[in-house]
């Protein structure tokens, strides 16, 4: 069958988008190769639509450079890698091979970022081999709707060489480094007896390793937090019916000290107030949802791990629920009528009558803004309604509470600030000063719709300077100094993100790896280091910390960033990373005997008694891979 075009897309749910869209639902599913493509008529012709479900390539090292044992890991360096097949995709290449001879024209409709450049290409390279007279055309959209995808086939742009260039530098980078440092590392455990179990392998990436350097550090930092016992005099104060405390405002080291003191101020009996702050205060909305912040909001607020929360995103976007989900843009585009949006949500059973009389009602949306422009890609917003039965029933409960983020954040972006009263009280008796902290919400403006960031108050009675107080009480409370928690998720992703470490599309595989790796576990949203962990961070920190420091990815990605403005070609920036980490990796090398020691030690803690993040997964034996990984 001959197709007067044919639109590839990154996932099976957007090449359905599309020929539904564009056939007004009248498409028929066919295998071509054992992969579902959907056919249909457009502008007088047959199209048709598939999905490839990602990366079809890899790089590799020659199988010859496959022996671990056998291949100096130093080698690697200098090795150039193939491009080899991922698993799993050979009738992905098949389908679009024969698809590739049964048209003249393809649309490359993978998403509309850095990777998805890399696939369009990737894409172009298999088709094209199957048939070199083919045209293409790429298209960029960001939500996948009727309007959105119409719009991008009406203006076609040429594949961008240079945004692929720096994903594919990217993999060649991670690939040699990750593979090196690696091999390296689990060969100096296993030639000392530190027995590692069948599939597992102590494994380095510039990215994964300086995020459990952050999750290390934090630990440290906590663990030899010294804690200090303190005293502190509390009393409990009255005015015009109303009680509330106030604490004096300094701490003792001694509960004697306290006690004296707490006496001279019951036997004051009254107060005098000497300061009396009641200022009043606008707190904005949140920005518009980027990608970092979505997978953070869906930690703190949510409960639901980064990578869970960036899968069920997928789902949704691709379901045409939100747009696309991989962002690093805060400000919304001219372009976007946020109004219409806005109003999908007048029937939404709880939010609807806060949509039409606090958002619509106003001649002029109140639209709050963000920094951050990626250039590519809105924030992150809802785009379309629906009911929470139908999402749960599509996508369960998470999914549902995922996308009610999503649609409260949006919602909340165009909503008037929330206004608070700040309160501060001091009073003063037998020259002892006594301070109150108090708040009240005078509006609760966004918060309304968005619950998530409503304070919880405390107000203080209205008092005036000179105004006189009783004492009702005074006793002493002991506390202790508390040493900083460990890293969250939110928090972690929050430095990610500050360092460069990883891409809004990568972040939350980096911490999930880790996880795997058995590096630390999560507890409670907390990030808690295991003993190898440690180990790791404590042996590389010692004698290669650059190859830990998270300041060190941050520099690679300015390199890589290089390549899309045209400053530098692939080539160098490969050359000058990887001089570098070949740098470090001799001076680990040469600092072995001291580095295997705790490793070895630490293996042996961790698969001996089992301390790990979850079980390990059941399976055979497994090979050595020359990726560094076993398979």
């Amino acid at each position: 069958m001959w197709y007067s075009g044919v639109i590839v897309a990154e996932k099976p749910g957007v090449a359905r988008a599309f020929a539904t869209y564009l056939s007004s639902g009248r498409c028929r599913v066919v295998k071509v190769a054992g992969v579902p493509v959907h056919v249909f008529k457009y502008r007088g012709g047959w199209w048709a639509a598939v999905g490839v479900r990602g990366h079809l390539m890899d790089f590799d090292f020659p199988r010859e450079y496959n022996d671990w044992r056998g291949v100096d890991p130093s080698q690697l360096f200098f090795i150039k890698p193939v491009r080899v097949l991922r698993r799993g995709m050979l009738k992905y290449v098949r389908a679009l091979r024969q698809l590739a001879r049964s048209t003249d024209l393809v649309i490359l409709a993978l998403d509309a970022d850095v990777e998805g450049e890399a696939i369009a290409f990737e894409v172009m390279d298999v088709m094209r081999r199957a048939n070199p007279r083919l045209r293409f055309q790429r298209v960029w959209f960001s939500a996948v709707t009727r309007a959105d995808l119409l719009e991008a086939l009406s203006r076609p742009r040429s594949p961008d060489p240079r945004l692929a260039s720096k994903a594919f530098a990217r993999m060649v980078l991670d690939l040699t480094i990750g593979a090196a440092f690696t091999r390296t590392l689990t060969l100096m455990v296993e030639s000392r007896d530190g027995r590692l179990p069948k599939g597992k392998f102590l494994s380095y990436g510039p990215c994964q390793t300086p995020v459990l350097y952050l999750v290390v550090k934090r630990a440290i930092e906590r663990e030899s937090f010294k804690r200090k016992k303190f005293y502190e005099v509390v009393a409990e104060l009255e005015a015009g019916g109303r009680r509330f405390r106030a604490k004096l405002d300094r701490r003792f080291e001694s509960r004697e000290e306290a006690a004296r003191t707490a006496a001279v101020l019951r036997q004051a009996r009254r107060a005098r107030v000497v300061r009396a702050d009641y200022v009043e205060r606008s707190v904005e909305p949140p920005e518009p949802l980027a990608t970092v912040e979505l997978e953070r909001r869906a930690s703190r607020f949510l409960d639901i791990r980064p990578k869970e929360a960036m899968d069920i995103a997928e789902d949704l976007y691709q379901e045409g629920l939100i747009s696309y989900p991989r962002t690093d843009t805060t400000r919304y585009p001219p372009t976007l009528n946020l109004r219409a949006i806005a109003a999908m949500f007048t029937r939404h059973e709880e939010l609807g009558g806060y949509v039409r009389s606090v958002i619509l009602s106003q001649p002029r949306l109140r639209v709050r803004q963000g920094r951050e422009d990626d250039r590519a890609h809105p924030p992150i917003y809802p785009l379309k309604y629906a009911t929470r039965d139908a999402v749960v029933r599509r996508f369960g409960v998470k999914g549902w509470r995922l996308y009610d983020l999503v649609v409260r954040h949006f919602l909340a972006t165009l909503s008037p600030p929330m206004r608070v009263e700040s309160q501060r009280v001091e009073v003063e008796a037998a020259g002892l000063k006594l301070s109150a902290k108090g708040l009240r919400v005078l509006d609760p403006g966004y918060t309304l719709v968005y619950h998530y960031e409503r304070p919880r108050e405390s107000p203080l009675p209205r008092l005036s300077v000179g105004q006189e107080v009783e004492i009702v009480n005074v006793k002493v409370a002991e506390g202790e100094t508390r040493p900083p928690p460990y890293l969250s998720e939110s928090e972690l992703l929050k430095l990610m993100k500050r360092y460069g470490i990883g891409t809004d599309a990568t972040m939350q595989d980096h911490i999930h790896t880790n996880v795997e790796r058995r590096y630390f576990r999560v507890v409670r949203k907390r990030c808690i280091p295991t003993s190898l962990g440690r180990a790791l961070i404590a042996a590389l920190s010692e004698v290669v910390p650059e190859a830990v420091l998270p300041e060190v990815r941050g520099r690679m990605e300015a390199e890589l960033r290089a390549i899309v403005e045209g400053l530098k070609e692939p080539d160098e920036v490969i050359r000058e990373v990887k001089e570098r980490f070949y740098e470090y990796l001799q001076r680990l090398r040469k600092s072995e005997e001291k580095v295997a020691e705790k490793l070895v030690k630490a293996v042996r803690e961790v698969f001996s008694t089992g301390e790990s993040s979850h079980p390990p997964k059941r399976g055979g034996s497994r090979r050595l891979s020359v990726r560094g990984r076993r398979r």
